[in-house]
Order: C-alpha cells, then structure tokens, then sequence
C-alpha cells in the first residue's frame, strides 16, 4: 500500500511538472498575425494651403478736426449711416491766451488808425467841397481811409477767427463743425462729449472724432507662409469662411500679394488681400475672423490610397502588395500629389490590388 502512494505521488508530480512545461511553452509562442488589406480607388485630390486673417472694409477712414478745442456736441452713434457732408461732431475752441492778446491789441490799434484816418478825411473833404484843393490832392486821404477801414475789418475777422473759428464773412463756413468727408457707416466713436481734441497738423497726427467706412465692398486681409506663396497668384479664386457665420462659404478673388515678409514667431509670412464677394442675406461687420482655402493644385479621377499604407525609406516609397492570401510582397511606387489623406500612384500597382494595410493579433487555439 505504502508503494502505490508513493508511486501515485511521483505520477502526480510528473504530471504537474510536464503541464507547467506545456504552460510555459504556449505562453511564449508568438501569436500567429493576420493583416487586413486595402484596395486603390478613384477620386479627386486637392492641395489646399490656409490662410488665416480677418474681414475689413475696403476704404475705411478717421474723421479728424482741423482745430483744437473742446468736443461741444456730438451729432452720430456707430452703426449710423452718413452722407458725405454730413455733420458730425461740433468743437468749441479754447483760444490761444497769446494769440488772443496780440488780435486784441491789433484791434484797438486799427480802430486808433481808422478813427484819425476819418477825422483826416473828414477835414479834408470839406475842403476838397469848398473848391480849395484839386482831386489829386483829396484821393490820397480816401485811399488812407479806405486802407484803415480794411485794417479793422481784418483785425476784428482775426479776433473772431481765434474766438469762435469762423468769421463773419465766412456766414457757415466753420472749422468747428466737424463732416463726413465719404458715404458710409460709422464704426466707432472714440471720443465724447467734453473730451479736449487736437488738430490735426504737420507734426501730430490729431484726434480721432470717428471711424467711418464703406460696408459695401469688404476685402479679406490675411497672411500665407513663405513655402507656399511662391505657389499663388493674383485672380485666384478662395473660399472664404468666417467665424461668426456658420456653414457658409464666400467667394473672393485674390488681389494683392505682398512683396515683403514679415516675421511672425520665428516664420516669414506675406500677407494678402482678396475681394469678398457678399450676400445680402448676411452682414459682416469690420473685423470679423476668417479663414481662406485656397487650391495650390487639383487632380480629378486619378488612382489613389491612403496615405498611411506607403513606407518612405531612402526619397522612395513602397507598399505591400498581397500575392496569395496572407502572402505579400514589397514594391517601389511612384507618387504623385497629396493631400495630407490620400495620395496620387503613378505606377507600381493597379486598382485590383490588395495592399497590406494592419496588424491584427489572433489568440492561439489551446
């Protein structure tokens, strides 16, 4: 008895020991590997490149006042539609303290000179009625009378200029009431009621009264990288989408490339203009974010695969086609355009070819 126990003892043994081995040894077979195929297929493929940007207005313009002074009233809001001579805006002047004293002193000494040119005048007219003294001796009196007349109504428009900005002989003419020198909407307003401006002149630029701008004809101003604007050109057309109008697309047509780059974190851009054309149905405001496809190349039904399918190794490219089932050979192709997804195949395999595309792992019967 104490034999048999002993003999099932080593059996039981053995047999633990042999299925931990057959354990082992199928763990660390490899998985047997199975790979899907893809086919080449017929389509269209597009180079597109993008240029990012924005929508302003074609002629946009600052309305600027020609005198310094203090902001009166203020005539329009923004949105409001002018009229070229429309009125905008009305500044009051604050009058130079020098400029003032000196066309003040000016007056009083042209009165001075006008009141003793009179009473010359005078005297001598009554003479030159009585017969004593011949016309060419009276005419340079009425010519002084008439010069110092002139002198005062001078001084007196020159201390009205300063005062108020117009003179009397001017009637409406005014530099203090500000117009609309184009037809367009007003976009902004930046100043207000109260606020001091300045003029604008040979060294400062001026305050700005309005923004106004021709919402008829927008352009989209944007900017391409340097590899690709060697590959457009003036009349291309884009397709234009922009931000704030969902799922719809604009046309435009490319206008100005810029001769110059500029850098933008470490790349070159050139920045472009390209002529919208608008819908009625939508208003795009100025500044508006938008986004240009533009079309470098197109091919129209020709072979094509995904992309993902082709090994490059050495400036070449390869892919494997399947001979028999689950038997594949490698092969050179030659390629053509791409679109970042699929890509043109020149030569080197046919549409009724099956190319290995995954690896799928399959579990080993036990």
């Amino acid at each position: 008895m104490k034999k048999f126990f002993k003999i099932f003892i080593w059996i039981l043994i053995a047999v633990i020991f042999l299925g931990t081995l057959y354990f082992l040894y199928n763990k660390s077979k490899k998985n047997a590997e199975t790979f899907t195929t893809e086919k080449p297929f017929i389509t269209n493929i597009e180079n597109k490149t993008v240029a990012t940007g924005s929508v302003v207005p074609r002629k946009e313009i600052e309305i600027k006042p020609q005198v310094s002074g203090i902001i009166e009233e203020i005539y329009i809001e923004p949105g409001d539609v002018v009229m070229n001579g429309d009125l905008i805006a009305k500044v009051r002047i604050i009058p130079n303290m020098i400029s003032l004293n000196n066309a003040e002193a000016r007056l009083d000494q042209a009165r001075i000179n006008h009141e003793e040119a009179k009473l010359v005048y005078d005297r001598q007219k009554k003479i030159f009625d009585q017969g004593v003294i011949p016309v060419a001796a009276f005419q340079p009196y009425e010519i002084a009378l008439n010069r110092a007349k002139s002198e005062l109504n001078t001084a007196e428009d020159n201390l009205q200029l300063i005062k108020e900005g117009v003179t009397k002989k001017s009637g409406q003419t005014t530099n203090t009431l500000i117009r609309s020198t184009i037809e367009g909407m007003v976009l902004d307003v930046p100043v207000k009621e109260g606020n001091s401006v300045i003029e604008s002149n040979t060294f400062n630029a001026g305050t700005t009264i309005a923004f106004i701008a021709d919402m008829g004809e927008m352009i989209f101003e944007g900017t391409v990288d340097e590899t690709e604007v060697g590959k457009i050109y003036e009349e291309m057309n884009l397709s234009l989408s922009i931000g704030a109008i969902d799922n719809q697309k604009f046309n435009s047509k490319l206008e100005y490339i810029s001769p110059k780059g500029i850098e933008e974190n470490g790349a070159i851009k050139f920045e472009i203009k390209a002529k919208i054309e608008l819908k009625e149905e939508y208003f795009i405001r100025s500044g508006y974010s938008a986004t240009a496809e533009i079309v470098l190349e197109r091919l129209d039904s020709v072979l094509a695969i995904n992309e993902s399918l082709i090994e490059f190794r050495n400036d070449s490219a390869f892919i494997e086609v399947e001979l028999e089932p689950q038997i594949f050979e490698e092969r050179h192709v030659e390629i053509g355009l791409s679109d970042g997804i699929n890509i043109q195949i020149l030569e080197g395999v046919s549409i009724d070819d099956n190319i290995k595309q995954t690896i799928k792992e399959i579990e080993n019967p036990r």
